[in-house]
């Protein structure tokens, strides 16, 4: 059935094939949600974390989709290349049956995904039906493949920028004192879904004053003011792939700190960006905005790291920070996000999304010169 699967997929099963051995594995149970689509265009989706839409078996020779009759239909239409198995009784029960016949003694499972409670389910099911099955706890098998994205991939992205920014133009020139947080948040989700988004790479954030001090704050009844600083953290998702943005604005005359604030942010960004390019590692980056930002009086207020990774998920390695230490590769897509943050006063963070070229970075957002006065 492997001949029905398209190219880009068959060469991603290649790859996890291809690691199966050197990880003394027979085969790879695959959970994670955004995993199972990179490997098999599935997009049955986990509603919560204990719940599942199916998992992926992937050894030498075989390839099955196990799901309920929730996405039975749904899974032989988009996983063109698998073999299809609906349990009934929960996959805990039924794995044994689907093993079997497969002759896999060691089963890698992605431990960030499987919970202590199923992971204890399945090894007693195992063990009850025999021969044994080994589970292997694996980290970042497919992720590692994630990172760098093919340049339909950073089509996709652009894609979702656009629309996201096209958005945020149009929210913008709505803005007037005395809307809330709670009210600009949902007209950004409305407009990104009406202009065609697929859903949110997450929950729209918008705070203002000092509440823009939290770097994830939740929009609250808090109404905007003129002189404060209004933070707005926004994406979407199209294609399947996520933007990730933050711009921040001031109605009329911004109120002291906020023009050293906003121009130690954005040089600190752009310094970063400069910096950008394959065989750099991020935590280089991050100590280049870090160190500007802490030169210029704002030591200590930049507490979070520089920027991560985005694709079909908002947040995937790499990692700009100054703990993770890993290096850049081209194709990678980053965020490069530095902000300071005052407590009482509020908070500035800008925000880019480029890719990892050679020797620069892309920048993927639009060109335009961005304004954070509003004349309101």
């Amino acid at each position: 059935m492997e001949n029905q699967l398209n190219a880009i997929i068959s060469q991603r099963i290649k790859a996890i094939r291809n690691a199966l051995s050197p990880n003394n594995l027979d085969a790879l149970m695959v959970s994670v949600q955004e995993n199972r689509f990179y490997l098999s265009g599935f997009t049955g989706e986990d509603t919560q974390f204990d719940e599942s839409a199916g998992v992926l078996i992937i050894s030498d020779k075989d390839l099955i989709l196990a799901t309920d009759s929730r996405f039975e239909l749904q899974a032989r239409d988009e996983a063109s290349g698998y073999d299809i198995v609906c349990y009934k009784k929960g996959l805990d029960q039924e794995l044994p049956d689907i093993l079997g016949p497969l002759g896999i003694r060691r089963l890698g499972f992605e431990s960030v995904r499987l919970s202590h409670k199923n992971f204890a389910a399945i090894t007693k099911s195992l063990d009850q039906a025999g021969p044994p099955v080994t589970l292997v706890p694996t980290v970042d098998l497919v992720e590692n493949l994630r990172q760098i994205k093919s340049e339909e991939e950073i089509g996709h992205t652009i894609e979702a920028l656009r629309l996201a920014e096209k958005a945020f133009d149009q929210v913008l020139s709505t803005l007037c004192p005395g809307m809330t947080e709670k009210q600009v948040a949902w007209a950004m989700e409305k407009t990104m879904r009406e202009m065609g988004a697929q859903g949110l790479s997450f929950p729209v954030i918008v705070a203002s004053g000092p509440n823009s001090a939290l770097p994830h704050a939740i929009p609250t009844d808090r109404k905007l003011k003129r002189g404060e600083p209004i933070l707005i953290d926004w994406g979407a998702r199209f294609h399947d792939y996520c933007s990730d943005t933050t711009r921040t604005v001031v109605m009329g005359r911004p109120v002291d700190p906020f023009n050293k604030v906003f121009k130690t942010v954005v040089e600190a960004r752009d310094m970063a960006i400069a910096a950008i390019a394959a065989g750099i590692s991020g935590t280089q980056v991050d100590k280049i905005a870090r160190d500007h930002i802490d030169q210029n009086g704002f030591a200590g207020k930049f507490g979070h790291g520089l920027g991560h990774g985005t694709g079909l998920a908002v947040h995937e390695s790499p990692r700009l920070s100054p703990i993770k230490d890993q290096r850049l590769e081209s194709g990678m897509i980053v965020t490069v996000e530095p902000g300071i943050y005052l407590p009482e006063w509020g908070g500035i963070r800008m925000e880019n999304q480029v890719v990892v070229r050679k020797d620069h970075a892309q920048v993927l957002n639009a060109p335009t010169p961005f304004n954070p006065k509003l004349d309101v």
